[in-house]
């Protein structure tokens, strides 16, 4: 039986009295991708952000690695460590290099050699095809090479689990393909366990092993990904799947 990495109960957040997420109910099994999509407003980014502590959550149960996460700072501090996350936006800090913003977190936080954290960040950016760009500054870089950069500044602290929230949302059409090739590739050959929001829903096809379809914060389905592509179980789905000439 495939190990559990993640699991999600009953989670329900409000903003105010405004509610946003009701009893979402979902697992994560290691090495499985999981694509969460839905139309814009669905509950998607929140979902993603409350894994990651960004978005507290008001009754419910996250748990990682089989331990309850308890939603405080400091918890959710030592499990970025282990989660990692990329964002719409790169977040690299412009007065540092790209090997700066690499090593930033493993030196500082992990408390790794720094020539250890240099030669695997140097080895990361040739796995992205970015080893010409370790002395260059965020300034110097396109949109698509500053997100496999920000790609790589997740995966040099080692996470058990990579979230990604529309990675390509802000990129040039010709851009994206390089980014979502890299994550492909994280599935592909790393066997890198992946929660993924996105509205690319070629690329979901073909990386998603299961996709949760949501909709004003509730998940109307949780599908083996080949089977919600081919034959969704809702109508509201196959509407959504045709609205994006799917």
């Amino acid at each position: 039986m495939t190990e559990e990495i993640l699991k999600v109960a009953h989670l329900n957040k409000f903003y105010g009295k405004r509610q946003v997420l009701f009893d979402i109910n979902f697992d994560l099994k290691k090495g499985e991708v999981l694509a969460l999509l839905g139309p814009s407003g669905s509950g998607k980014s929140t979902t993603i952000r409350t894994l990651n502590g960004l978005e507290d959550f008001q009754s419910g149960q996250i748990t990682f690695e089989g331990q309850n996460v308890i939603p405080d700072e400091k918890h959710w501090q030592d499990l970025r460590q282990k989660i990692g996350m990329v964002f719409q936006s790169y977040d690299l800090f412009p007065n540092m290099t790209v090997l700066e913003n690499i090593v930033l977190a493993p030196t500082k936080v992990q408390h790794r050699e720094q020539k250890e954290a240099e030669a695997e960040a140097k080895k990361l950016l040739a796995m992205v095809g970015l080893s010409d760009y370790a002395q260059s500054y965020p300034r110097q870089l396109s949109g698509g090479q500053k997100q496999r950069i920000a790609i790589v500044r997740a995966l040099a602290m080692h996470p058990d689990l990579m979230l990604f929230d529309e990675v390509t949302a802000s990129l040039d059409p010709e851009m994206v393909r390089g980014v979502l090739e890299i994550i492909k590739k994280l599935s592909d050959e790393e066997d890198m366990t992946m929660l993924i929001v996105t509205h690319e829903m070629n690329f979901a096809a073909q990386i998603a092993d299961r996709v949760l379809f949501l909709e004003d914060g509730h998940i109307l389905e949780d599908t083996p990904g080949q089977q919600f592509f081919k034959q969704p179980q809702t109508e509201r789905a196959q509407k959504f799947l045709e609205s994006m000439d799917f």
